[in-house]
């Protein structure tokens, strides 16, 4: 075995000592290198950007109380401050006279600054005067859409593309005697010619006998008027349809009564003008399904039940447009030829409001007959 001095041995291994620790030094100059890049990597930027904003808050509901109830000097009052409001959104115009010469006004809420293509939704209310609630729920529903604009996505979209209409009080004076008929006698409700003054429907075409002798019913039969639109409240409700079919764009109807707890559409006449399409049927049994998973209220038992002349059936007849009569408040509340029972206004309203937004929400889908698919917010 060959052996080395010892100096020489040292030498060597300083030399390789020396090496080692360059070599080690390298590495962890290089190591710490990537570690660095590494940090500056996953540094989170120095500005942090802020939040979206947006405009979507959470709905809120018009603030009732349970005596807001609006006779016809107050309609008219509210219509004026909504149109002072919301300038932008209303527009309201008297389509007509009642029999005492009162106007009769419709509202129309829309952004009138988005034009274009808008399907327009009718509510009306109030055609039988001891059903206030029909009449409050288009106002309670104007007033929801009008304070959640600009305020809710769904409701500012919907009112960007929608026109919707209210008639509330059709029989301005029936509302003030809280009665069911005209200032002449007679059941506007049943004044409308499809299959007008029949007698399963318990009409008879009495009028006003001799120009000033008023029978607005006799032994359970309301009086229908002599002919179809002899009433000057029928007339006016009729010449605003005709506007508003004119623009092709009337998509659906509702008329809003009490107190039947129920949703009727075509047909409810004893005799039928024509048949129900497949089509239109699908629609009509859709509307049914979503009110019954929905809502308290369920859909019209048809077994043996009929009107006559009513603006549903007739709406559905001329203008082929789907018609619906919402009836609210619990069959407890029902007036028939009587005063009406009013208490509990905000609940009646809260119960009435998903219903009434699932037609403007669906309104597209009415005026192509195809089945409503969309539940409201």
């Amino acid at each position: 075995m060959d052996t080395y001095p010892v100096e020489y041995t040292m030498r060597l291994t300083t030399r390789r000592l020396l090496g080692f620790l360059f070599l080690l030094s390298c590495i962890l100059a290089s190591f710490s290198g990537c570690l660095q890049q590494a940090a500056s990597v996953s540094k989170p930027p120095l500005s942090i950007p802020e939040p979206t904003k947006t405009t979507d808050q959470p709905i809120i509901l018009p603030n009732w109380t349970d005596d807001n109830y609006h006779d016809y000097t107050k309609l008219v009052s509210t219509l004026a401050t909504y149109k002072t409001n919301y300038p932008e959104l209303v527009t309201i115009n008297a389509i007509g006279k009642s029999v005492d010469n009162r106007d009769i006004w419709s509202l129309r809420i829309t952004n009138k600054s988005h034009s274009g293509t808008k399907y327009i939704c009718l509510f009306t209310g109030c055609i039988h005067g001891n059903e206030w609630e029909g009449g409050e729920a288009c106002l309670y529903f104007a007033e929801y859409l009008l304070i959640n604009y600009a305020r809710n996505q769904t409701i500012t979209k919907i009112l960007d593309a929608t026109e919707v209409d209210f008639i509330p009080l059709i029989n301005p004076d029936g509302r003030q005697l809280d009665q069911r008929w005209n200032d002449n006698g007679i059941d506007l409700n049943r004044n409308f010619p499809v299959n007008f003054a029949a007698i399963r429907g318990r009409c008879l075409p009495i009028g006003k006998l001799l120009g000033f002798i008023k029978i607005p019913h006799i032994a359970g039969f309301t009086n229908c008027g002599r002919r179809p639109f002899s009433e000057p409240e029928s007339e006016a409700l009729r010449d605003f349809m005709n506007t508003l079919n004119a623009t092709h764009l009337f998509s659906v109807y509702v008329d809003l009564h009490t107190a039947q707890h129920t949703m009727i559409h075509p047909w409810t006449v004893p005799r039928p003008p024509f048949k129900i399409s497949t089509q239109q049927q699908k629609v009509f049994d859709a509307v049914d399904t979503w009110v019954t998973e929905n809502t308290e209220y369920t859909p019209f038992n048809r077994t043996d039940v009929f009107t006559s002349g009513d603006t549903l059936n007739w709406c559905f007849k001329a203008y082929h447009i789907p018609s619906f009569a919402f009836e609210l408040l619990s069959k407890d509340y029902e007036p028939l030829f009587g005063h009406g029972r009013h208490d509990q206004l905000v609940h009646w309203m809260g119960t009435a409001l998903p219903t009434l937004l699932f037609f403007v929400v669906n309104a597209e889908n009415f005026h192509t007959w195809s089945p409503p698919l969309y539940s409201p917010p």
